[in-house]
């Protein structure tokens, strides 16, 4: 079998022998060396480029990840401390209730429960809603900060 194998292969070498041949005699030009190189090194450093952009981006997004759990956190905080203020207003309001001493008082003191109560929403309303415009606003801009310093490079 290995005498039927070898002529198979001497004579699968015989037949493309001329090209083998012809290929082991060409050289590259000198010009098509370089283009490849230049190639190559311009490719690399397109690589190197993307890489750090994506750095970039990563960083921000850790950044703007980092900045929205601490306003998370300030928010729960503000939360929290108008909970306990509500409570300890309705307790001083029973407080003042029960010291009334007929009706009228009564009703007066929760008018002027009800009106505090009412300024209070309406104070908190407005704080939430400057607020949250100067988050927009600040997410906004820092957005458009983030983006152009990652696109400066490649635009």
């Amino acid at each position: 079998m290995t005498a039927t194998t070898n002529v198979f292969l001497d004579s699968f070498k015989n037949v493309f022998s001329p090209a083998t041949d012809a290929l082991k005699n060409i050289t590259v030009p000198e010009s098509a060396r370089e283009f490849v190189k230049k190639s190559a090194s311009t490719a690399k450093e397109r690589a190197a480029d993307f890489h750090a952009g994506s750095e970039r981006v990563t960083s921000m997004i850790e950044n703007a990840a980092s900045g929205s759990v601490s306003e998370a956190a300030k928010i729960s905080r503000n939360i929290q401390q108008a909970v306990y203020e509500d409570a300890e207003a309705f307790f001083a309001g029973i407080d003042r209730l029960a010291s009334a001493s007929s009706l009228s008082e009564a009703v007066q003191i929760q008018s002027d429960l009800v009106r505090a109560g009412g300024e209070t929403f309406a104070s908190r309303a407005k704080a939430a809603t400057e607020y949250f415009g100067k988050l927009v606003t600040e997410g906004a801009k820092t957005a458009q900060d983030n983006l152009s310093k990652v696109y400066t490079k490649t635009a």
